[in-house]
């Protein structure tokens, strides 16, 4: 009885640190790509009028991409997740035939405003625009807005090596390029305290940017339920 519960333990931690392993190499190819991407564009615009690519390291599992008014934040999570039963992957052949393949690492993607960052705007919202998924096998999956969530959703054919990543990190830069802060509704920005107003750089006025609004990519997800449901 002992043998088999070790047995058991040790084949699901072996398991995740597989995939934990394998998800740390996807997420250090991401950082070369971006390295070499931010060299790229210095070589290709300098001396002409700046306009920030700066790519900020921060550890091992973070870093901060910046570019014009915008930063994309990658992060590595260091724990393994499986997707829920009810998941659309988990209906596949691909994970019928090997149920380990429905664990993954997570590499999450977010876009901020850089002035939130550059003023110290604590409050400010930054919005998940992606995640990738990163099983055993190296294969992946990515739930995103609009063109990132389209790019690759094929778990079984789908790879993580140079130009997949690559193709990740330009749709992520087109889609968040085309993100635009909108004007938030005059209802909701109507009344503010003296002390958001005393506050240094503002930092307790929330700014995002969809403040106010419904996410386009939701709203699609939303309208795409629905019309799944009729």
């Amino acid at each position: 009885m002992e043998n088999s519960v070790f047995e058991s333990m040790r084949s699901k931690a072996i398991l995740k640190q597989d995939i934990f392993e394998k998800s740390f190499q996807s997420f250090n190819l991401l950082r070369s790509i971006l390295r070499k991407m931010v060299w790229d564009y210095q070589e290709q615009f300098s001396g002409q009028q700046e306009v920030e690519f700066v790519l900020n390291d921060h550890d091992d599992f973070k870093m901060e991409l910046t570019f014009g008014g915008d930063v994309l934040v990658f992060m590595l999570h260091t724990n393994i997740f499986e997707f829920p039963r009810m998941h659309e992957v988990m209906k596949t052949s691909y994970i019928a035939e090997d149920p380990q393949r429905s664990y993954c690492g997570v590499i999450n993607i977010y876009n901020f405003l850089a002035d939130s960052f550059r003023f110290n705007r604590l409050n400010d919202l930054g919005y998940m625009i992606g995640r990738v998924f990163v099983n055993k096998d190296q294969h992946f999956f990515i739930e995103g807005k609009r063109e990132i969530g389209q790019l690759y959703n094929n778990f079984s054919t789908s790879v993580i090596n140079e130009e997949s990543m690559t193709g990740i990190v330009k749709s992520a830069i087109l889609y968040t390029s085309n993100f635009d802060l909108l004007t938030p509704p005059y209802d909701e920005v109507k009344l503010v305290r003296v002390e958001d107003l005393l506050a240094t750089s503002n930092v307790k006025l929330v700014t995002g940017k969809r403040l106010g609004f419904r996410f386009q990519g939701d709203h699609i997800e939303i309208k795409e339920q629905k019309l799944n449901k009729i």
